[in-house]
């Protein structure tokens, strides 16, 4: 009697082994296979999850990476703006070139995690741009435009269609306006996005309302959230790490904001506070799934009525996903597994459209096996071990060029593939010659097809936001279903200009105090013609200026060869223009270019290029130098302040590592740290001692502003102490326009060598100051006051100043950099008076 029991139960078990996903299995002497599980993973759930933001690292990396790499949630991350305002820990791009940088380290990122990524951002200079910290998402609103941006915020959500949406940050006092401003629209949207007549456009264009089911924020009480998940004590057997370790493993490619941290395996929790659901909020949750249909299983038991006769297809489809989930790590089986899957989900579409079901559900429906479509799709690709490449005999492309494209393909599964074709994808304008004959591929087998393609001569330069304009497509079929991907080059591929100009400075300062006989200008040219080109090159200066030569003959002999050209202008002896523009040019086989292309070539993140006009912005202005100043700038790499002030005339040497440990600082009247130089210089904790014996020999070390974390300490690195303000998001000037007090204006900082005005606070470029000390000795003296709108109180410690032995010690913390690099005239007026000080007392 107890056998027949057995055997029921052990075929009862064995049924369960069958239907239910299970932990995925690895040999211990295997190396797991993650790039198929990270596939197969996405077919657990039919659950979305959207995290909003405001910047590239504003994710939630942990919580995305627990969410999507263990529970197979689709998750997408929501950014608004491309980080063009921040700092750049890796190299001096700045604006639309840190932008791009973040924006590819932010799709390295997601790579990660899995994650969709959205940027609201479209362009570079888009009107959602990062325009710089902001205290209040009223100011962030006006500078983006609230319409503009909640229109495309509104977009995005009905075509993603998350189910779970949590925005990074709070909508508190004690944030970013940036991040408050996306945490204000992702709350509006939970109503907005469903209702039709917010932006009816949409659905002219064939979107339709979509209502998020539930919205969290973070917690603010962690001791009683709605919600905790743990994500830091369980390692992934897959991936080797915990949830929390592979969300900083994704943090670490924002190398340009030096995110990334090393976490140990130990308890972590993302706390959340659930504020908006369709359902009724309840004060505690078990799983941040509660209310929702996570499977196709669950949405066919909540059926009835009429809904009720697509149940069958459902359960089918199901069944199949935890089949394909099943065949893990086989790559063979999982490939036949997955394309059996891709037959019931078209089954089961069909099934649902024809159907006279409600129709939100058919939508949603739809929608959700549409998505496992793409997912298995995905999962083919993975384990058919089908290797394509896209090699393109020069990425670099100019208008009118023929080029050939090889695509490959080689079969490493153990499955053979059916009616393969390696196709290219162009632009429609695009010829293209050559054609790919569907065939089958027995493992071990390659096929390859060439192209011949010809750039129109109108095609559009290379833009770092624009979609592949080469990808192979590839497809082919399994037991009789198909698949089609696209595959895209390794290497970017880019339509650039026959010759790009490069001027040098990009920006001309004129002293009208002392106008120079002479400036020169130098022109790199590059060729990106494939072989020999002939080009000439000229300027397009102002009126009433001078250029020798004219215009300059150049040849290369092969492509990407670089030809140096000097000019020499020679600006009017008075009535220099305020602003002006000196434009670069060279005509190549009958075509004029202007276009500077700067390369951006990192290992974390894909070669990008970056075009923009090739022209020199100039400006004029009276700026006083004293006689005898004299100035050692000690470089941190983050700035450039050292170039444009020997442009317009300072004398100022690049102190090396050799001469700040051993050579003579007393030549210098002023030495200069650059911004950040704590980090930027080691030599620096080394040799602070020497810095400070040259001021109390005499000389006046100017010190800029450091962030908590760049290594200065001000009780070993300052005379006397001072403690930089925290959180450094309240310590900070962010209007540019603020009003400043100067509390003695006859003081020398303010009259000499330049006879500072208003008119010298005026014209700033993105915020005043960062990084306030909120503390300081009284030995110090304070001289300007200034404060944002939201501020109770100025800042008035800007500008600190204190005698040291027999010389002076300065900490200022104003944004120099970016209104000297910005061609302020304040800016260079105000930075060479306080250099200038030791010399006040002489005159």
């Amino acid at each position: 009697m107890k056998k027949p029991i057995i055997g029921v139960l052990l075929s009862f078990l064995l049924l369960l082994s069958i239907l239910i996903p299970q932990a995925p299995l690895t040999s211990a002497d295997d190396e797991p296979d993650q790039d198929l599980w990270k596939a197969i993973t996405q077919l657990k759930t039919t659950t979305s999850f959207m995290n909003t933001g405001a910047h590239p690292d504003d994710e939630r990396s942990h919580l995305l990476a627990y969410l999507s790499l263990k529970e197979g949630v689709r998750t997408s991350s929501n950014i608004a703006n491309r980080g063009e305002g921040g700092q750049n820990e890796i190299g001096q791009e700045l604006g639309n070139g840190l932008g791009i940088i973040r924006s590819e380290e932010l799709i390295e990122a997601s790579e990660v995690t899995n994650v969709d990524l959205i940027i609201l951002s479209e362009d570079t200079d888009d009107p959602i741009y990062d325009f710089g910290f902001s205290k209040t998402p009223e100011e962030t609103f006006e500078e983006w435009g609230e319409e503009l941006t909640y229109e495309r915020f509104i977009r995005s959500i009905r075509e993603e269609r998350p189910e779970i949406v949590f925005p990074s940050f709070l909508d508190v006092d004690t944030q970013h306006g940036h991040h408050r401003a996306i945490t204000i629209l992702s709350l509006r949207a939970f109503d907005d996005a469903a209702d039709p007549s917010v932006f009816p456009e949409h659905m002219d264009e064939g979107l339709t309302p979509w209502q998020i089911k539930k919205m969290y924020l973070p917690a603010v009480d962690n001791n009683n959230p709605t919600l905790s998940i743990e994500v830091g004590n369980e390692v992934d057997p897959i991936y080797g790490k915990t949830y929390a370790q592979l969300g900083e493993e994704s943090r670490y490619l924002h190398k340009s904001q030096g995110m990334g941290r090393d976490l140990p395996v130990a308890p972590l929790y993302v706390n959340l506070d659930l504020v908006k659901s369709v359902n009724d909020i309840p004060e505690t949750e078990e799983s941040i799934y509660d209310g929702l249909d996570i499977t196709f299983k669950e949405a066919a038991e909540q059926l009835s009525g009429s809904n009720n006769q697509i149940r069958g297809v459902l359960l089918q489809a199901d069944r199949s996903l935890n089949k394909v989930i099943n065949q893990f790590p086989d790559r063979g089986q999982t490939l036949l597994a997955a394309h059996d899957a891709l037959e019931d989900i078209e089954h089961a579409m069909d099934r649902i459209a024809s159907r006279n079901i409600d129709p939100e559900l058919q939508e949603d429906l739809l929608f959700k096996l549409e998505v496992k479509q793409d997912q298995l799709t995905e999962v083919s690709q993975v384990a058919s071990s089908l290797d394509v490449s896209v090699d393109v005999e020069n990425a670099a492309l100019t208008r009118g060029g023929t080029y050939t494209v090889s695509v490959q393909a080689e079969n490493n599964g153990d499955q053979t593939l059916n009616d393969v074709e390696l196709g290219l994808n162009t632009p429609e304008d695009w010829t293209v010659q050559g054609s790919s004959t569907a065939q089958s591929l027995t493992p071990g087998e390659t096929n390859e097809v060439q192209y011949e393609v010809t750039v129109p001569e109108d095609a559009e330069f290379y833009h770092p936001y624009a979609p592949f304009i080469l990808s192979a497509d590839v497809s082919y079929a399994v037991n009789g279903q198909g698949v089609n991907y696209h595959v895209n080059p390794e290497d970017t591929v880019a339509v650039l200009p026959d010759v790009a100009v490069h001027i040098t400075p990009d920006q001309i300062s004129i002293n009208e105090l002392d106008v120079p006989d002479d400036v020169q200008v130098d022109m790199t040219l590059t060729n990106y013609v494939n072989g020999s080109a002939e080009a000439s090159a000229y300027l397009d200066i102002p009126d009433g200026w001078e250029v020798s030569p004219s215009e300059a003959e150049v040849e290369f002999s092969e492509q990407l060869e670089t030809q140096n050209v000097t000019f020499t202008l020679s600006p009017p002896e008075e009535n220099v223009d305020d602003e002006f523009n000196v434009e670069g040019l060279v005509d190549v086989n009958g075509s004029t270019f202007n276009t500077t292309v700067q390369l951006i070539d990192y290992d974390h993140i894909r070669t990008q290029y970056y075009l923009y006009d090739a022209e020199a912005s100039g400006i004029s202005f009276d700026l006083a130098i004293p006689d005898g100043l004299k100035v050692g700038y000690i470089d941190s790499g983050f700035d450039r302040i050292p170039e444009y002030l020997q442009n317009i005339g300072i004398d100022l040497t690049l102190l090396t590592d050799e001469e700040i440990a051993n050579g003579d600082l007393s030549e210098y009247t002023t030495i200069v740290q650059g911004i950040r130089s704590f980090r930027g210089r080691d030599i620096l904790a080394q040799e602070n001692d020497r810095l400070l014996n040259f001021v109390n020999n005499g000389g006046h070390l100017i010190v800029q502003y450091h962030t908590p974390n760049d290594g200065w300490d001000d009780a070993k690195h300052a005379p006397y102490p001072i403690e930089i303000g925290v959180p450094s998001i309240r310590w900070r000037v962010t209007d540019k326009n603020s009003d400043v007090d100067i509390f003695n204006p006859e003081h020398e900082l303010f009259t000499y060598p330049n006879a500072i005005s208003d008119s010298d606070w005026e014209g700033w470029v993105q915020e005043r100051a960062l990084y306030f000390p909120m503390s300081w000795d009284d030995r110090y003296e304070t001289f300007i006051g200034m404060k944002d709108p939201v501020d109770p109180e100025p800042y008035t410690s800007g500008i600190l100043m204190a005698e040291y032995g027999e010389g002076t010690y300065m900490h200022t913390n104003l944004v120099w950099y970016r209104q000297i690099q910005g061609q302020v005239p304040g800016g260079y007026r105000l930075f060479t008076n306080l250099m200038s000080y030791p010399l006040a007392a002489e005159e």
